[in-house]
Parts: structure tokens; sequence; C-alpha cells
């Protein structure tokens, strides 16, 4: 057994800063270690796939990167560890908890994941080890980790049964609390057509300042239709992981304040994971901008309806603690948007449509990751 010190101060040394996860009994003194250490950043993620998407959204910021859960939420992960981590190579620090550890009596929903654990690590193609039980072999297991992480450019997981960390009490109130903001509604009449996607995204384009915000592009044709609009290396266009590009920019955005990170959504991949809204509006600095464009449909897969007629995203975004809210009616607006003080969320409703023979970028994802780490100054 090792104290969470023991761990936690080694990982510091080698650059694991940044931390994110879901608690797990067997993980609660890593978990109070790291909220107690006012030098550490933790988040505590909805869920275990957006825990991986915000340590990956701070590897690409420079930094390395905690991702803790149990085991049965490596289910909830598997959409970015396929296909964000492994697609863009963003090299994650998994712990895992092994419940339904097969020499261990355990409850009945943790036996079948208790047995497939490693399994699943291993077709996922990511390397594991178990957690160290004693201070001397902490920096061995960090050695062996980094070091696979910084050849593979794969995620690497330690495995932690039951018992290998004391406890360690909170020292901090429980709960984060957030100054109520503030709800733009838009003057503007309705219009008669609303904007097409096409259109809000150039006006974006023409607004933004290569040199001080970046685009992260959520799955689908958000990301296409950007490319098409303009090429710019300050732009990362994901091409999986639907749902994750809140939660990627929020960890970007809390490790690189000197940027003005700026989400583009979708109505569809922003229900799949409504959760992380709660975790933005919490965790956002003042960076971190997140513009949804809603056309209530998922239209990369033939325009079938999502429910997002139903929603009102706005009061959602203002429930969850975004600073700035505005419901807008067009693309005009963006100034305002981007004039307010993160996080801030704006919703713009779209027209279904998509120009003809739209392109694909015509370079790979993990191009993309390492020319926006340049552009950034994180990579030579």
């Amino acid at each position: 057994m090792i104290q969470a010190s023991q761990f936690v101060e080694p990982a510091r040394q080698l650059g694991f800063e940044f931390w994110a996860g879901v608690p797990c009994s067997y993980l609660t003194p890593f978990i109070n270690f790291t909220i107690d250490d006012p030098s550490l950043t933790y988040i505590s993620s909805a869920n275990e796939g957006d825990a991986v998407a915000a340590a990956s959204g701070a590897v690409l910021g420079g930094y390395r990167a905690v991702a803790m859960m149990q085991n049965s939420g490596l289910g909830n992960a598997v959409s970015p560890l396929s296909s964000l981590n492994d697609v863009f190579r963003i090299p994650v620090l998994l712990i895992v908890t092994l419940r339904g550890d097969p020499d261990l009596p355990d409850e009945p929903q943790h036996q079948l994941m208790g047995q497939i654990t490693t399994q699943l690590l291993e077709t996922l193609g990511i390397s594991w080890s178990l957690f160290p039980d004693c201070e001397a072999e902490v920096g061995n297991a960090l050695e062996t980790a980094v070091e696979t992480m910084d050849t593979t450019g794969r995620p690497y997981a330690l495995i932690m049964k039951k018992g290998m960390v004391a406890p360690c009490p909170l020292k901090q109130n429980p709960g984060i609390e957030r100054p109520t903001g503030n709800y733009h509604e838009a003057t503007l009449p309705v219009p008669e057509k609303w904007p097409t996607r096409h259109d809000v995204l150039r006006k974006l384009v023409a607004s933004t300042d290569v040199s001080n915000t970046l685009l992260i592009a959520s799955t689908g044709f958000n990301g296409r239709e950007l490319y098409a609009i303009e090429d710019r290396p300050n732009q990362l266009y994901m091409v999986g992981s639907m749902g994750c590009a809140s939660a990627l920019g929020l960890g970007l955005s809390m490790v690189r304040p000197d940027w003005k990170i700026v989400v583009i959504d979708g109505d569809g991949a922003a229900l799949m994971r409504l959760g992380n809204m709660a975790t933005a509006g919490v965790y956002g600095a003042g960076n971190f901008y997140h513009l949804l464009l809603d056309n209530r449909v998922h239209e990369s897969t033939g325009g079938q309806a999502t429910v997002s007629s139903a929603i009102d995203f706005p009061a959602i975004a203002f429930a969850c603690g975004y600073q700035n809210v505005y419901r807008a009616y067009g693309s005009s607006d963006l100034g305002k948007f981007f004039a307010g003080k993160g996080p801030s969320f704006m919703h713009i409703q779209t027209d279904r449509g998509f120009p003809e023979a739209l392109p694909r970028p015509a370079f790979g994802p993990v191009e993309t990751t390492h020319r926006l780490q340049k552009h950034m100054g994180v990579r030579s």
C-alpha cells in the first residue's frame, strides 16, 4: 500500500498536473489529494468519456494528464479512446480500478467487467500494467507509462486493485459555486429563413484571429464545412468521438488561458454528452466559448430528426453556470458572443442543407493535431 502523495508527487515531476475523473471508492485518496492541492487541476467529469476527452484537451495544449475511472466506466470511454486518442495520437495516462477482481468477492454488477478489463484494454490497443503497490515501484511504473505513451502516442493504463492506496481525507468542503451568469435574448425579429451552417461558419472564420483563437469543430459537417471555407492552422476537425468536442475544448482552455478556445458543436453531438455542459459551466474559464449550431437533425447520416426542437439549449446552459448565454437568430451576433467573458454559450438555429461535393480534409488527424500544436508552440 502507498500514500497518495507517493504517486502524485513523482507524477507531478513528470508533468502530470491535470487530473480528470469519475469517483470510485478505490480512487478516493487520489481524488481527495488532487482536489486539496491548489497547484494541481482536477475536473469532476459527468462521465468517464468526458474525463478522457478533457484530459486529451490538456495533452493537446502541451501538458501531461491523467483520467481516472472505475473499470465499469471503460464502456463510457470507448468512443474517445478509440476514435479520439487512437486516431489523433493523444496519449493520456489512465488509472482504472479493478472492480470485480476475480480473486476477490464483489458486487454482481462488477463481475463481468472484472473478467474482461485487461482484454478490453488490449482490444483498444492500450498497453497496461498493475498499479504499483509500494513506493519503490512507483518510479518504474511511471517511467514505463511515459516511455510507452511518448513512443506510441497512445494512452497507457495502470490497473488499480483494492487497497493499493491508503485513505486520504478531503480537507476542502465539497461543492463548487459559480455566480449567476447573464442571459442575452436576441432582440432581432425571428427571420423568415434561418441562416445555413455555412453562413455562420463563414462569418465565424472572418470574426476570429488565427493568432489568438483556436477552433474545435465537432464531428460531421461542422468540421468538413469549416475546412471547405478556409483551412487554417488554428482549426481542429474532429472525425470521431461524437459529443466530446466540448470536453476536449474545456480541457484545452484550462491549460492554455493564453488562447481563446471556440467549440463548434451540433445539436446531435451536444445531446449525446449533455452532461459536459454542466462540467463546462462550472469549470470553464473566461477563454471558453461554446457555439451550438442547431439544425434539429443528424444531417451527415441522412437527416434523421434529433429531439432538439423540444429542448431549450440556452436555458440549459444558463442553468449549468455559463457566465454569458446568448440566444441568437443569425451570425451577426457573433461579435457580442466574443465580447463577453466565458464560459460563454451561443445557440444559433440554422437551416438544413450543405454544399454539394463537400470535401474532407486532405490530411489525416495526426497531421491536424501536430499542426495545431505547432501553432500553439507546443511542438517544434
